[in-house]
């Protein structure tokens, strides 16, 4: 059947195909209204039917079902010459059964216009499906380049097409801050805009001269929240402290080391990299970013918070004689501790609110918060160390899963920066290590992709690194697969992911050809491919 996730088994019944047409009718359980209007909504538009609720007491040609023996995201698909059933255990599960309805019905589903008024066919034969972790996550870095609403609205689009379940979104960095503050307005009137933008590698020292900037209001991600809810989609906001603050500090300059800086002078932040300038360490600080979180917790209901927590420089920390005195004060051993304590004030103040703390894998040096859950992105290790502690990780190492790194080999790619990472390796990344026993391993909640945006400056430039790739990720997080990497039947996905491909075409996706980069991607400047710089890392 070509599906992509593959589901956990799919029988064909060649003799059992379901015609759609005019007179063919669509209805819910209660409870699962939501699923039947998206479903009704995406297949009215594509087929031209109209698919209308089923009249009491009669049978509906295609039914939404609940079967409380079931887990929450799984489905069952029954499709015979009479009627099609997509049995699930909750609204999840419903969700994830009709986007699988709506591969069947070939690439033409996709589209936002019917083509044909006649010939839907729903093949028959059975579809048994779940999900094997419950975080199947896409980061979205839209702080280094801004994202419009509408195409945050289409990711999520692409992420429900591919079962994928959590939008981590990369809301503030020293490169812009891109969420209102209603209380701290200057966030926003000077923190979301930088005067201009580097280009290519650091070494080059290219800049586009233009301003760069944009935020979303509290409304658009309220927005944008709904929207993902709607696709059985979580949200999860990245605030970033104590470091990556440079945009902030460039808006309230009493946040930074003022004893060591002048932070008046700061702007926000137009390098790429890791800006030296932090938060400091002072009770009002504390207080400051405590009010952005209130607000952060009423826009987003996620159960997980993400704070950062990466790649903080401590140099300002160890010039500055408040951050000393505080060490002190505090009986703590070094800097380390110095951000340890201050990762596990928000852990408790989120606690304590209901929430979880989530942290990239830095948040383990100088001491592990209580109830903290680990990103582990500089490999394995930090992930393996919090899943033995009894901590929960979400496992994205870079050297498999950044999907703003190169896809071939060849200097063709645009700005062919990192490792290489093909589809095939894409598709052969194990989120859980080997060497971690039974209940360890139960700790890896689940696996996530990341798109940061150095070189991404549009939706097309996302499309180009993320597709095909994540259709491969996808099924990694989604399916069971085999758990040594090279037993996984790449071929059979190849050839599923050919038909997949026409799908994305149908959706406008503009994915980067199996051959290669197409020639104009090729020319100087062009996706801010550098003219000259420093060669990619291997």
């Amino acid at each position: 059947m070509d599906l992509i996730p593959a589901p956990l088994s799919s029988v064909r019944l060649a003799d059992q195909d379901l015609l759609l047409d005019q007179d063919t009718t669509l209805t819910a359980a209660p409870g699962l209204e939501p699923v039947e209007q998206w479903l009704r909504t995406a297949l009215t538009a594509a087929t031209g039917l109209a698919l209308r609720p089923a009249p009491p007491g009669s049978a509906a040609g295609v039914e939404l079902a609940l079967d409380d023996t079931l887990e929450a995201e799984a489905y069952r698909i029954s499709v015979r010459a009479d009627r099609a059933v997509v049995t699930a255990g909750g609204p999840a599960g419903a969700l994830w059964g009709a986007q699988t309805l709506r591969q069947l019905l070939g690439p033409d589903a996709y589209r936002r216009a019917p083509l044909r008024r006649t010939g839907w066919v729903l093949p028959g034969g059975d579809v048994e499906d779940a999900p094997r972790f419950t975080w199947r996550g896409v980061l979205l870095d839209v702080s280094r380049h801004f994202l419009p609403k509408s195409d945050v609205l289409r990711f999520l689009d692409l992420m429900a097409v591919h079962k994928l379940n959590v939008l981590h979104l990369h809301l503030t960095d020293d490169q812009g801050w891109r969420i209102e503050i209603k209380r701290y307005p200057r966030l926003t009137e000077a923190g979301s805009w930088r005067e201009r933008s580097m280009t290519g590698y650091r070494a080059g020292q290219r800049r586009d001269d233009r301003p760069h900037g944009g935020f979303y209001t509290q409304d658009d991600l309220r927005e944008i929240v709904a929207y993902a809810a709607q696709r059985q989609i979580t949200v999860v906001p990245e605030i970033e402290l104590p470091g990556h603050a440079q945009a902030a500090v460039a808006a309230y300059p009493e946040l930074g080391n003022g004893d060591v800086v002048d932070t008046a002078a700061l702007g926000v932040w137009t390098d790429w990299g890791v800006s030296p300038n932090v938060f400091n360490v002072s009770d009002e600080t504390l207080r400051f970013l405590e009010g952005v979180l209130e607000e952060v917790l009423e826009i987003f209901p996620s159960e997980y918070v993400h704070i950062g927590g990466d790649e903080c420089p401590k140099e300002q920390w160890r010039a500055s004689a408040a951050a000393q005195a505080r060490i002190k004060e505090l009986g703590l051993a070094d800097e380390d501790e110095l951000q340890s304590w201050f990762v596990r004030h928000f852990d408790g103040w989120l606690a304590e609110r209901g929430r979880r703390l989530v942290g990239w894998d830095e948040i383990l040096e100088g001491g592990l918060a209580p109830g903290a859950t680990v990103s582990s992105w500089r490999g394995y290790g930090g992930g393996v160390a919090a899943a033995r502690a009894g901590h929960d990780v979400v496992m994205c190492p870079e050297q498999h899963v950044y999907l703003d790194h190169r896809q071939g080999p060849g200097d063709d790619e645009p700005i062919p920066v990192g490792w290489v990472r093909s589809l095939e390796d894409v598709y052969r990344f194990e989120p859980v290590p080997a060497e971690l026993d039974e209940v360890a391993a139960r700790h890896v909640i689940g696996t996530q992709a990341n798109l940061w945006t150095e070189f991404m400056d549009s939706a097309r430039d996302i499309d180009y690194r993320a597709f095909p790739r994540l259709a491969a990720f996808a099924e990694v997080a989604w399916s069971r697969l085999p758990a040594d990497p090279a037993a996984r039947d790449y071929a059979g996905f190849e050839r599923r992911m050919t038909a997949h491909l026409a799908r994305l075409d149908a959706l406008g996706v503009e994915y980067r050809p199996a051959a290669g980069p197409h020639p104009w991607q090729q020319w100087p400047g062009v996706l801010g491919r550098p003219i000259e710089g420093t060669p990619p890392r291997v």
